[in-house]
């Protein structure tokens, strides 16, 4: 080709460029990138052509599978007075992208001007929120929690298995279940000294909530181990510390009991959407778990609920716990939302881990239909960088649990965490009903 006539294919490419819709752009470069020797950027750097177009367009066309230049697939420059080309594809997902950036927009800005709590979303509202552009979505989640919390501040939560595994449930990613072989071998409750050390040492090392644990399936025949914890939860109310307890179901005298002990909050999983629940549960229906936080609900004590990402769930499956949480009579005191940590012995033992913008999206599509919620980040925080807890942070994460070991798995070490909050200039929350 001679310099004439590269000359003219420049500037015919540029012509056709400049009638072709923005969405199309790239898809075009890509056939002049590999049908001709003139570059893309140097087509593009014609006159009147916006300079934003020349660098991204240039990137995706060196991107693009190569095409032979006599082939029809190749760019063909159109004739004069063509119609325009048909919408890409690519045009139809920017629409469907601005529609959520829209959803996202208004709701949480109506959140924020408003002040009040809904509990009548739609699942399309909430699915409109989790599928805008994750930049949107952080964004707006981080104006909520600005709006309704402290952002800099980040409650400090320990949380101690008084009662380890031999649990009678089947839940899948769980290795306290005594039908998987596991290393956890089944223990009794933890003795009062123990449990009372525990929490001294929790609240000497800044945490202002203290949490229980025990692997069983309900309090049912357990009344002399129930005592007993009723007795731990009102020494450590008497440390000046925020009391948690999960014990499994639990009946509304049990949870009547808890709430004269002083408990704060009772912490009650729903794990998942109850269409994809019988897939990991099947001893515990989803209805009971809602009848449990209804008893705690109605007992004055604070509802803790939220679920695990990564059990092999799709993305709606994770709206709909969301929406279960978010359509409750009162939102959730605490929202505890867990990656999944996968253990060697369980059925879930080969689940892939969640990335952390799948987190980062359904932690900021919780705090905008949750505004008031504590949003805990859980389990499996041991796996993601400073970086990538600072993003849980900024799209609306104000809470963590601290210590080496959440029940069973492992956990950031508190020396980790202490550069964490030097290094992002957060503090530890003080405790709100002490």
């Amino acid at each position: 080709m001679t310099p004439a006539t590269t000359a003219v294919a420049t500037a015919a490419a540029a012509a056709a460029l400049r009638r072709l819709p923005n969405g199309a752009v790239a898809a075009a470069a890509a056939g002049v990138w590999r049908a001709s020797p003139v570059p893309v950027a140097s087509a593009l750097s014609a006159p009147r052509l916006p300079r934003r177009f020349v660098a991204t367009t240039a990137a995706a066309a060196a991107a693009a599978p190569a095409v032979d230049a006599g082939h029809p697939a190749a760019f063909q420059v159109p004739p004069p007075g063509s119609p325009p080309p048909a919408v890409p594809p690519a045009a139809q997902v920017a629409g469907e992208e601005n529609a959520s950036v829209a959803a996202v927009r208004r709701h949480a800005t109506a959140a924020v001007r408003s002040g009040t709590l809904r509990t009548d979303w739609s699942r399309e509202e909430i699915q409109a929120i989790y599928d805008a552009p994750i930049m949107e979505l952080l964004f707006q989640g981080a104006s909520v929690h600005r709006a309704f919390h402290e952002p800099l501040k980040v409650q400090q939560c320990t949380l101690l298995s008084i009662k380890t595994g031999g649990c009678s449930e089947d839940c899948a990613y769980c290795p306290q279940s005594s039908r998987y072989k596991t290393e956890v071998k089944a223990s009794k409750l933890l003795e009062n000294d123990v449990v009372l050390e525990a929490a001294r040492k929790a609240k000497e090392a800044g945490s202002s909530r203290f949490c229980m644990g025990a692997a069983w399936r309900d309090m049912n025949g357990r009344k002399t181990n129930f005592n007993q914890i009723l007795e731990y939860v009102k020494e450590i109310r008497g440390m000046g510390m925020e009391v948690c307890c999960t014990l499994g179901m639990i009946t509304e005298d049990q949870a009547n009991q808890l709430a004269e002990a002083g408990l704060t909050a009772y912490n009650h999983n729903l794990d998942t959407s109850r269409e994809y629940y019988p897939k990991i549960i099947s001893t515990r229906t989803y209805d009971e778990r809602l009848q449990t936080l209804a008893h705690v609900r109605d007992a004055g004590v604070h509802v803790c609920s939220g679920g695990i990402i990564g059990l092999g769930e799709e993305e709606k499956d994770r709206v709909g716990l969301i929406h279960t949480l978010a359509t409750l009579p009162e939102h959730p005191e605490s929202v505890s939302l867990n990656a999944l940590l996968a253990v060697t012995g369980t059925p879930l033992e080969n689940q892939e881990p969640v990335s952390i913008w799948d987190m980062v999206r359904v932690i900021a599509t919780a705090r905008i239909v949750m505004p008031k919620s504590m949003v805990r980040l859980s389990a499996g925080r041991v796996r993601f960088s400073q970086a990538e807890q600072a993003l849980c942070f900024m799209s609306g994460a104000n809470s963590i649990f601290t210590g080496d070991k959440l029940l069973t798995t492992p956990n950031n070490a508190k020396s980790d965490d202490a550069l964490l909050f030097q290094t992002l200039g957060i503090t530890p929350l003080t405790p709100k009903t002490i």
